[in-house]
């Protein structure tokens, strides 16, 4: 007989996880311990729910995986504020994960695809190509990582003396929890909707992780049949889309999927999402040196998004090695700006995060892929 796969709890629902110990003579409240271990206590191991009867534990421990996803490459910057962990997913793919921290709050920002189909030309990831659609415990289990790693009292044992200055305002510290997720790395989530959504549900689930939906930014392309289904959903999830050009010329040849949903047809979903919602959405802008980052183009963004409820994050790009793509100087970053809020576009330009580490979206990944991912900072 063929050995069966073990059962991923991540991929449960409550109820799935009730009728599988269930079927196994067990009632009702050690399923809600169990669920309250995985998310509550953030467990990666049956063994160390205590709680549980010995044989509970032993049986779990032999027929379930609680954590799908195999560390392979861990890297901190060189300022400690970012962490990126490149992992292992059961069928060998890989996906990349980062922590960002911050004064006063703490963010990762997750996955959704292995891979991605949309073909930015200034994206690793994009260029690589989609391998296939990642699962809701695998969007989960990245939230999880990023909190397990943030509470972990033996990792804080060992940091050296920057770390501890980090660390100096002790528990109650906000960078010592996860305070929020952006859906913005490898993949687009709206082609990937409904196991996204599932995971979006677990994570804001007051009786699983229980993150606030405002505390939750989902990025797209610009998917016009997901934002307006996006506008349909009960939790407030926070919306940005990621424009990078004021023209359809100029956002083709950066972002192909452009040549399917125009700006003009992207544009109608986002007013008809503000409509629906009253709620303010984001458009990133990664500013490349000579490509988008002209004045003119800046006035013609601002044009373009007149009356419309956003705002405007410019993120001068995170250069792919080797690409002719390469971030706007600060100099041309801040004059970007300037023109778009003397035009009433609120804009900032938002600070690069773990350029010595390969935090752009797909970098360690296909720096690994090279082969040239040993020796990378833990």
């Amino acid at each position: 007989m063929p050995i069966s796969e073990p059962t991923s709890l991540l991929e449960l629902t409550q109820e799935e996880l009730t009728q599988l110990l269930a079927s196994w003579g067990q009632p009702r409240y050690r399923a809600d311990q169990v669920w309250a271990w995985l998310y509550g206590k953030l467990a990666a191991d049956p063994a160390g729910m205590t709680d549980l009867p010995k044989a509970l534990r032993e049986r779990l421990t032999a027929q379930t995986r609680v954590d799908p996803l195999k560390l392979i490459i861990q890297q901190r910057s060189s300022d400690l504020q970012t962490a990126k962990w490149l992992f292992r997913l059961p069928d060998g793919l890989t996906i990349e994960t980062v922590l960002m921290l911050y004064d006063e709050r703490s963010t990762v920002c997750i996955s959704t695809q292995a891979g991605c189909a949309m073909g930015c030309v200034f994206c690793a990831t994009g260029q690589a190509g989609l391998a296939r659609n990642l699962t809701p415990g695998e969007i989960v289990a990245q939230v999880l990582a990023a909190a397990r790693w943030l509470a972990d009292d033996e990792r804080r044992k060992t940091m050296d003396e920057n770390d501890a200055t980090i660390m100096a305002l002790g528990p109650s510290s906000s960078v010592l929890r996860l305070t929020n997720i952006v859906v913005m790395g490898m993949g687009e989530p709206l082609a990937n909707y409904d196991r996204t959504w599932a995971a979006l549900r677990r994570i804001t689930d007051p009786g699983a992780f229980g993150l606030g939906a405002r505390h939750i930014t989902l990025s797209t392309v610009g998917l016009p049949q997901g934002i307006r289904k996006m506008a349909d959903e009960p939790l407030q999830i926070n919306l940005a889309v990621s424009l990078h050009a004021p023209n359809d010329d100029l956002r083709t040849q950066l972002v192909p999927i452009n040549h399917r949903y125009p700006i003009a047809e992207v544009l109608a979903a986002v007013k008809d999402y503000i409509a629906r919602t009253h709620r303010r959405v984001t458009f990133e802008y990664a500013l490349m040196a000579g490509i988008n980052d002209t004045p003119a183009l800046a006035r013609q963004l601002a044009g373009l998004l007149k009356g419309v409820l956003c705002h405007v994050n410019l993120i001068p790009l995170n250069p792919v090695a080797e690409s002719p793509y390469q971030p706007s100087s600060p100099e041309n970053a801040t004059a970007f700006q300037k023109i778009l809020e003397v035009n009433h576009i609120p804009a900032t330009v938002r600070m690069r995060r773990g350029i010595d580490i390969d935090a752009g979206c797909g970098q360690l990944r296909r720096r690994a892929a090279l082969g040239t991912g040993e020796g990378m900072k833990g």
